[in-house]
């Protein structure tokens, strides 16, 4: 049974980001295995837009904020993203019922979208 669903839409433009800004970005939303991600590609701000949205989706199927950096994005061996719950959010799917949190994301040069769907 689904018991919460999210998305969200990030402008990529927004993720173009001088050094000291990607440095903050960097301190205070991402993880280091998404930065680290993001940084080999040559689009590197889709990826940061795409994980971004992401995680903001993720607060919107759990209904509430979650802290930025509490919310990882994964990525399978297939290359399927994943969503990784960390620090004190990790007792949310237990104390929501959730089995099983489904991620897609996708990007264009402009925008990127992301949609969470929580299962039971």
């Amino acid at each position: 049974m689904i018991v919460g669903v999210g998305i969200d839409l990030a402008e990529v433009a927004r993720y173009r980001f001088d050094e000291s800004k990607l440095a903050w970005f960097a301190r205070k939303i991402y993880t280091e295995r998404e930065m680290s991600y993001a940084m080999r590609k040559r689009n590197w701000p889709e990826r940061l837009a795409g994980f971004f949205a992401a995680k903001e989706a993720t607060r919107k199927a759990f209904g509430h904020a979650i802290p930025w950096r509490w919310i990882g994005v994964t990525h399978a061996r297939s290359g399927k993203p994943a969503i990784e719950l960390r620090e004190r959010a990790a007792s949310l799917m237990e104390t929501r019922g959730v089995r099983t949190v489904h991620l897609s994301i996708t990007h264009t040069t402009s925008v990127a979208a992301a949609v969470v769907i929580l299962e039971s």
